[in-house]
């Protein structure tokens, strides 16, 4: 049984929506977290737009599930048009426990065989930075090809007291970015942030990515 990781990216208004066709689905897990879109202000006053509050809603799916997710969420919210959100699905390495297996596949028997697509044409990069030079990081990102990304506020876990990973505190206020970049632009985007947090230690940042093995509401149409 091959299991993923769901993220989809919507304006708040959005998710009544897409939490109705996780609760249609019966999907076991779905988590939700609030952010921010990272339009710059000239691009906003340019389209006369205002800043956008973002959800980012996360759930685990197979494979029958994620087409049915991903056909109701293009149906229901044309996720499938740029600038309705982004859905990708990040296939799961692993599952630690009998009992988890069977609560996030509401009990389903795991299958033999079968492994996720390896074609990856995009990937999920994650910067985790000090709270308040988002926008800075993703100056740097824009100029090496990223189009655009979403601010997620975090909070860590550690003592006050525990040491540093490149100036960044993982105990302080801090700023999580989601960026869907193609595979071609991950690298380049990635040293751009890496670059950028060298020479500002203050930013703290610095970036891994995830690969994603499908995904809808880039400026791409997809063909059922």
């Amino acid at each position: 049984m091959i299991l993923y990781n769901v993220i989809t990216i919507v304006d708040r208004s959005s998710l009544p929506t897409l939490h109705g066709i996780c609760e249609e689905l019966k999907l076991p897990l779905v988590l939700t977290n609030l952010g921010q879109g990272t339009a710059t202000d000239e691009h906003l006053s340019l389209h006369n737009l205002s800043a956008t509050e973002k959800a980012i809603v996360s759930t685990v799916a197979d494979g029958e599930l994620l087409k049915k997710i991903t056909r109701q969420a293009k149906q229901k919210m044309f996720i499938d048009i740029p600038g309705n959100g982004i859905m990708m699905a990040i296939p799961l390495k692993s599952v630690c426990g009998q009992k988890t297996l069977a609560y996030i596949t509401n009990g389903m028997t795991a299958k033999e065989g079968g492994k996720p697509e390896m074609q990856f044409e995009h990937e999920l990069i994650i910067v985790v930075l000090n709270e308040g030079y988002s926008d800075d990081i993703m100056e740097a990102a824009r100029s090496a090809g990223a189009t655009g990304g979403t601010v997620l506020h975090a909070k860590g876990t550690l003592k006050e007291s525990d040491a540093k990973f490149h100036g960044l505190s993982l105990a302080e206020e801090k700023d999580m970015i989601y960026i869907v970049a193609s595979s071609e632009k991950k690298a380049p985007i990635m040293k751009a942030i890496n670059e950028c947090s060298a020479k500002n230690k203050e930013f703290g940042a610095f970036c891994f990515s995830l690969p994603i093995s499908e995904v809808s509401g880039l400026r791409k149409f997809d063909e059922e």
